[in-house]
């Protein structure tokens, strides 16, 4: 992994998370926690990508896999954090 491909993860994470947190609620983060949880989901998504051997989802660059792959992750993420606060 690239440090190109790294920031692309970084960018893609804010927005995933951004969009995972109006997908099933924010967790009352702030602007700044819901973009740390993006950008740890679009690692996680990466991750549980290459793992179930998805095909596309760890592709870096700015591409559709890649960005459903982040928002995936966020959303996994978000979903995992808002069940262990209940």
């Amino acid at each position: 992994m690239t440090i190109a491909s790294i920031i692309v993860w970084m960018l893609l994470g804010a927005l995933s998370g951004w969009i995972a947190s109006k997908l099933i609620g924010g967790i009352g983060t702030g602007l700044l926690g819901t973009i740390l949880i993006g950008i740890a989901g679009s690692f996680l998504g990466g991750w549980l990508g290459s793992v179930l051997k998805i095909s596309g989802a760890t592709v870096g660059g700015l591409s559709l896999p890649s960005i459903f792959t982040a928002i995936f992750g966020s959303v996994v993420l978000l979903f995992l954090i808002k069940s262990l606060r209940r």
